[in-house]
């Protein structure tokens, strides 16, 4: 299951991706109001809560999967409404697939239904800690993770949780999700490379939106660049959209933040106005990874940051092998998660201390290279893909910034330090074997 290395140089080009969809992510991480006409994994990207959607189902029973004697808890919203229920369960699967491939992991997942909702998660994480959990995973919703840390703190124990809202970061809680900041720095950069320097853009008014824009402005300030024309759009993008066509003329680079519907509609929308978007780049993010996407003859040619797709092409097969099903695009999260915290069990002391989760060496997981940064976010090593009508294409290598070294890596797909690792996490070799894989065949 090798993704390929992440490296801290320059872009090559990549095979041609599957398509699978990171449309799905964001708005479940920050924990979106579930889209009741979407089909499974697809959510609005606004930042919310599950709360407000339609009832939850009764409340599954706690359960353990594995053996081992490092007892781990793991929060989803297993019974809540809609998507996020499925979403949850594809999750949860993962999670137990990782254990599954996997020789004798020394974990024991307590597995919680937190009902997608506040008080459900913090009485879980209570639950899992009155059991004797180290480190909990979860919760999948931002609402939730407040509730979950307070009582986590109490006893000491990190909580890594699968949120893209970075506000609530920090304090002993390690968001293990895909960050829109990462997304847009490194389309920005890589603009900035091959010569772009002119930049607009056009994003939902939301908190998505605002998120995005922070981190456009402070990315292209950076790369020494200039923003010639910004708006953001609610329901009307008529307005917005001939703003920008106006001043498309002094631009060479047009971000368009949204998920793929929206970002057809935008560019629908650009056309209408009068701009011409073959005469420039096209910039969006990891949600630009939808078929609509593909499909739109207005977006042919854009870029897009998102991880190296290889990773999830193969975890998806197995996935699909063990289950008889697709798996959401977020359940690599719990896999990588699941498969972190057994390879960290064979280490002693504190396994899941700040100085070991934030290792600056970070961790190979399926979406390629992470880590834990002190703040509690993330950095992820994003390749840059290119819109074309069969999927993205890759033509740039998934790369982090220049302080990431291989040095001490542990890979967390194989649970094993990354190979030619001068050391492991912690200083001390974790000596954990090759995944069984004879479990499903690969």
């Amino acid at each position: 299951m090798k993704v390929g290395l992440l490296k801290s140089g320059s872009d090559a080009s990549r095979r041609q991706t599957s398509g699978a969809s990171r449309r799905t992510a964001l708005g479940l991480l920050l924990g979106a109001p579930l889209l009741s006409a979407c089909t499974v994994g697809q959510f609005s990207n606004s930042f919310g809560s599950s709360e407000g959607a339609a009832p939850a189902g009764p409340p599954q029973q706690p359960a353990v999967a594995g053996n081992g004697h490092v007892k781990v808890g793991l929060i989803l919203p297993l019974s809540a409404s809609g998507n996020a229920g499925v979403a949850a369960q594809s999750m949860k699967n993962a999670g137990e697939m990782a254990l599954a491939e996997f020789q004798n992991p020394n974990i024991q997942l307590l597995i919680k239904d937190d009902g997608g909702n506040a008080q459900g998660a913090q009485q879980g994480a209570q639950q899992a800690l009155d059991e004797g959990a180290e480190i909990l995973l979860g919760p999948l919703f931002a609402a939730s993770v407040p509730s979950t840390a307070q009582v986590a703190r109490g006893k000491g124990v990190s909580c890594i949780a699968f949120s893209t809202d970075s506000s609530i970061a920090g304090r002993g809680v390690y968001l293990l999700s895909f960050l829109p900041e990462s997304d847009v720095n490194r389309i920005v950069e890589y603009s900035a490379s091959i010569g772009k320097k002119s930049f607009a853009a056009m994003l939902p008014d939301n908190a998505y939106g605002n998120v995005v824009e922070l981190a456009f402005k402070q990315a292209v300030a950076r790369k020494g660049g200039r923003i010639v024309a910004f708006e953001k759009y609610g329901s009307d993008r008529a307005t917005p959209a001939r703003n920008v066509a106006q001043a498309l003329g002094q631009a060479d680079a047009l971000l368009i933040a949204d998920d793929g519907e929206s970002v057809v509609a935008t560019a629908d929308a650009l056309t209408a106005a009068g701009a011409n978007l073959r005469n420039i780049q096209l910039l969006g993010t990891g949600l630009w990874d939808n078929p609509r996407i593909f499909a739109s003859a207005s977006l042919q040619g854009g870029l897009y940051a998102a991880p190296d797709p290889s990773g999830f092409r193969a975890f998806a097969g197995r996935y699909r092998t063990r289950y008889g099903s697709e798996p959401v695009r977020t359940a690599t999260l719990t896999y990588d998660a699941v498969a972190l915290v057994a390879a960290l069990a064979r280490q002693g002391g504190q396994r899941y201390s700040a100085d070991v989760l934030t290792n600056p060496s970070g961790f190979a997981g399926i979406d390629g290279l992470f880590r834990f940064k002190p703040d509690g976010t993330n950095e992820r090593g994003l390749a840059v893909m290119r819109v074309a009508s069969g999927g993205g294409v890759g033509v740039g290598v998934a790369v982090v910034n220049e302080q990431c070294t291989r040095r001490g890596r542990v890979d967390a797909r194989t649970a094993r330090p990354d190979v030619g690792a001068g050391r492991s996490i912690g200083g001390t070799s974790p000596r954990i074997r090759e995944p069984d894989r004879h479990v499903d065949g690969h």
